[in-house]
């Protein structure tokens, strides 16, 4: 989301030179001093003065995307060719290519706390302990998961000792965080994906969440007044949040009917609910992150959309989410 720069208040010594009026002068604009003549007063031969004189109006700001937008629409074809592709072809690949999201995004992710505050959360342990929480959550589910999980949490304890004690527990908190947020959540995509018809579930789960996303930005751009937060994204509004619920649990509704076993349009319904709330909360959740770190972005690898972690940020806290109403829906395959 765009983030307002900062601009530095002016006051003191830094008004001279910035349109603002002299030491000594007249408090504001309009006004003039005794001691100096008025250009534009009004004399004999000289019409209205030239300040009372109507100024053309304004003309009408043009609504648009904030971004490249088809940069935006060419990247995201992209992304969803290659990941069709390798979703149907053979599990294990779908798999690497969370393991290489996931990593890029941890990537992302320590790179900016490091720059923008100065913590070190180490990148080793936590790229390697998210590749074999995918991994055993696809093999293990969620017990190996968590497993994976904990040994990570450890690895980052054990590897941040190397480094001198000044700020050790601020680095390993960020650093465990970090293992919880990206690789952690992505490990119920894996976990989906285990499932007999584990393809299928992991598409109905891409699709309603891109359709959230969808409804929320063009109900939202198109209708939207009332701002849904504006202290964390300005952008959101509440017309959105429902464009969102309702593109949701129409795709909810048509994909649970027809892709996903023994499935009914009544659970798809409930499913797009469930969707368009998480993909909210996580799409705040990541401005609030942006926010406190002063970035639009979190990267710049994909052209009109940031970096991976900015594609990532609805997709991480839904995928627990349809996961578990799947297995409480259709079972766990």
């Amino acid at each position: 989301m765009p983030i307002v720069p900062d601009v530095p208040d002016f006051g003191g010594d830094q008004d001279e030179g910035r349109g603002a009026a002299p030491r000594g002068g007249p408090p504001f604009r309009d006004e003039t001093s005794p001691a100096q003549p008025q250009p534009y007063a009004a004399v004999p031969g000289n019409p209205e003065p030239m300040h009372d004189a109507p100024q053309p109006a304004p003309p009408p700001q043009k609504k648009t995307a904030g971004r490249d937008l088809g940069a935006a629409i060419g990247v995201g074809v992209g992304l969803g060719v290659v990941i069709i592709a390798s979703l149907f072809v053979v599990k294990a690949v779908f798999v690497g290519v969370i393991v290489v999201a996931v990593v890029v995004g941890l990537w992302e992710l320590t790179k900016r706390l490091e720059e923008r505050k100065g913590i070190r959360a180490p990148l080793v342990p936590l790229a390697v302990g998210g590749a074999a929480m995918i991994v055993a959550g696809y093999a293990r589910g969620a017990d190996g998961a968590w497993v994976a999980m904990a040994l990570t949490a450890l690895a980052v304890l054990v590897w941040r000792m190397a480094q001198p004690p000044q700020d050790y527990l601020r680095d390993v908190t960020a650093g465990v965080f970090a293992a919880f947020y990206v690789p952690f959540l992505a490990t119920f995509v894996a976990m989906m994906l285990a499932a007999d018809d584990g393809p299928w579930r992991v598409l109905v789960f891409l699709i309603l969440t891109v359709v959230s996303d969808t409804g929320a930005y063009a109900v939202g751009w198109r209708f939207g007044k009332k701002k849904l937060a504006p202290r964390i994204s300005p952008g959101k509004t509440r017309e959105g949040l429902v464009g969102a619920v309702t593109f949701a649990m129409a795709a909810g509704a048509l994909c649970t009917q027809f892709l996903i076993d023994d499935g009914a349009w009544w659970q798809g319904l409930l499913l797009g609910l469930a969707v368009a709330v998480s993909a909210t909360l996580g799409d705040l959740g990541e401005s609030m992150i942006k926010r406190d770190l002063g970035i639009k972005d979190m990267g710049t690898l994909l052209p009109g959309h940031g970096g991976i972690m900015d594609r990532l940020d609805s997709l991480l806290p839904t995928a627990p989410v349809v996961w578990l109403l799947l297995v409480i829906f259709v079972g766990s395959g």
